[in-house]
């Protein structure tokens, strides 16, 4: 056997009619003829059929063939022919020829497989799918096998030239890939560490990076300017289909830059990213602050591909007599709603009343829910005779409503209960109904986010404690002052997602400390887990920024996968488990 020689069987033509090949890989599908045998072959680069018949291949080849099942590993040697008219198979690049077999050798055999692989058809015009009900933990126990499949190869290979892509973009941009270390100090990155213990250090553990943070930060402190890397990160958090406890991500750092300059690069950036998928994004990306994303959607993430954005109601009932309203608005609430335009007849008043109100959206967190239907006469519901007809004009008008459309209203003391109930209604109701059109794509840069969330003992970082805050003249011991500031940070986001986030850093150690100091941080604490990092800033470190784009995710999106775990080529299940190896979280 001469593999030197091979030819590819995805890439054989027309062009290749009389020639003599080798083709080595796997029996994708047989169909058996009496005397001729037919078996689709298949590689990387995709399925060629090859025929066995006493004419072209010899009795020998022939019973040696008639051996062959699904699966087996097999070299083969023949020369590509045309096939009959009427015999082609479109469903398949190489359909209009064939290979006629001369030698066979069989490298590999196979066992009975634990679940189809072919998903391609030997007769045109016939589709064949792979059983959909095959259990996601029996795909990752065999994840060699469910690897093989065209479907899955595809992800891998779209995967690597997304990469491929980053990398080719930020080196015509200047920046210079740099590799940070795996065993390391924890970092307060918002989940919980993976520990390594140490043999040289007994009872002493390193941690697995969450992200280089810091030592990105001191990449710019070092002059490299424009730093970058391919990063492999761990978190041990809850799973979701979008989280895995390893993962990878484009981790990006630049010095003497600001918000514009990362703007500007990661929009083109992510628009050469998505087009590998066939995906033209629009732009510019639109901007929106956390507080009006929060306002309009209830979240920070907000999903765009659809109306439905909130209105504030509280205005309207301020001198209402409506019990519940009254006593919400005289403790300083909130009343917000959506219109769910023309969807009256799919939203009765059964479901409504007994299935959102009562159910849904306290299930959302919230107490209850008003809900009025547009009718002829004006509005519909339960309560609305409560209301006064300067109310109802006003609800009417300002939800622009008309007939056949629903009012959903929720109120409650918290103005973060409202946003995120109703955030959480929205986003129900739009996938129910149908209402989330197929194949858009709405990025948008959320910014202006909190520096610091409350706690029981004071403030915690929104983000992380190097982000730049919008001004630098605050008093760490005032937690009301803190709770106002917001942070140089910028999250880029689509359809609902977020593919990514970062943030002007502080540069001065100063500042830092005063951030430490209002998070609460003793000088002890703070020497102790980050004393390297505060000494790198007493020695000119530039302005700089950065941000970390998560690559599972964004290929999942680009691909429109179900999963992160679709495009990784050996990821855990969602208990962090690995079928394949049995291995076990630590």
């Amino acid at each position: 056997m001469i593999f030197r020689d091979r030819s590819h069987c995805g890439l054989l033509g027309p062009s290749d009619v009389g020639k003599e090949v080798v083709l080595a890989g796997w029996v994708d599908a047989l169909r058996d003829h009496g005397e001729v045998l037919f078996v689709h072959l298949r590689d990387r680069s995709g399925i060629v059929q090859v025929v066995f018949s006493p004419e072209s291949s010899g009795e020998e080849v022939c019973a040696l063939a008639g051996g062959l099942k699904g699966e087996y590993c097999v070299h083969v040697r023949g020369r590509v022919v045309k096939r009959m008219e009427g015999t082609e198979n479109p469903g398949i690049v190489t359909g209009g020829i064939e290979v006629a077999a001369k030698e066979l050798t069989i490298l590999s055999k196979a066992g009975a497989l634990p679940f189809q692989i072919s998903e391609k058809s030997m007769m045109a015009g016939v589709s064949t799918k792979r059983d959909e009900a095959v259990a996601e933990d029996l795909r990752l126990q065999y994840r060699y096998l469910d690897l093989r499949r065209p479907t899955m190869q595809d992800h891998l290979i779209k995967r690597h030239r997304v990469v491929k892509t980053v990398r080719d973009f930020l080196d015509e941009q200047g920046f210079i890939e740099v590799e940070t270390p795996m065993l390391t100090k924890s970092t307060p990155e918002g989940a919980r560490d993976y520990l390594v213990p140490s043999r040289h250090y007994p009872k002493n553990f390193y941690a697995l990076p969450q992200s280089p943070q810091l030592f990105k930060q001191l990449l710019m402190v070092s002059g490299m300017e424009r730093y970058f890397q391919i990063v492999r990160c761990f978190r041990d958090e809850d799973l979701r289909p979008n989280r895995q406890p390893e993962f990878t991500q484009l981790d990006l750092e630049a010095s003497f830059i600001d918000e514009e300059f990362l703007y500007a690069l990661f929009e083109e950036l992510s628009v050469r990213m998505f087009r590998i998928g066939g995906i033209e994004l629009p732009r510019p990306y639109p901007r929106m602050t956390w507080l009006d994303a929060m306002n309009s959607t209830g979240s920070d993430r907000p999903d765009l591909r659809f109306g439905m954005t909130f209105k504030d109601a509280a205005d309207i009932f301020s001198g209402t007599s409506y019990g519940i309203f009254k006593q919400i608005l005289g403790r300083g609430g909130c009343i917000k709603g959506i219109n769910v335009k023309g969807q009256s007849e799919r939203l009765s008043k059964n479901v409504l009343q007994n299935e959102y109100a009562k159910e849904i959206v306290p299930g959302f967190g919230a107490k209850g829910m008003t809900w009025m239907r547009v009718v002829e006469e004006g509005l519909e519901s339960n309560i609305v005779q409560f209301f006064s007809d300067f109310e109802r004009q006003e609800i009417l008008s300002r939800f622009e409503a008309e007939k056949g459309d629903v009012i959903l209203m929720i109120a409650d003391p918290s103005w973060s209960l409202v946003c995120s109930a109703l955030g959480q209604l929205r986003l129900h109701l739009a996938d129910r109904l149908g209402l989330i059109p197929a194949g858009l794509f709405c990025p948008l840069w959320v910014t202006d986010f909190p520096l610091f969330d409350a706690t029981e003992q004071g403030v915690t970082s929104s983000h992380h404690p190097f982000t730049m805050p919008d001004r630098t003249d605050f008093d760490p011991e005032n937690i009301e002052e803190l709770l106002s500031l917001k942070s140089r940070a910028y999250d880029l986001v689509m359809n609902g997602e977020e593919l990514g986030g970062g943030s002007i850093r502080i540069n001065d150690r100063t500042l830092q400390n005063r951030i430490f100091k209002a998070l609460g941080l003793s000088d002890t604490d703070v020497e102790e887990k980050f004393g390297f990092f505060l000494k790198a800033l007493e020695y000119g470190a530039p302005p700089h920024g950065g941000i970390a784009l998560g690559v599972d995710r964004v290929v999942a999106m680009i691909l429109g996968t179900s999963s992160i775990r679709e495009v990784i080529a050996f990821p855990k299940n969602r208990s962090a488990f690995c079928p394949l190896t049995e291995a076990l979280p630590p």
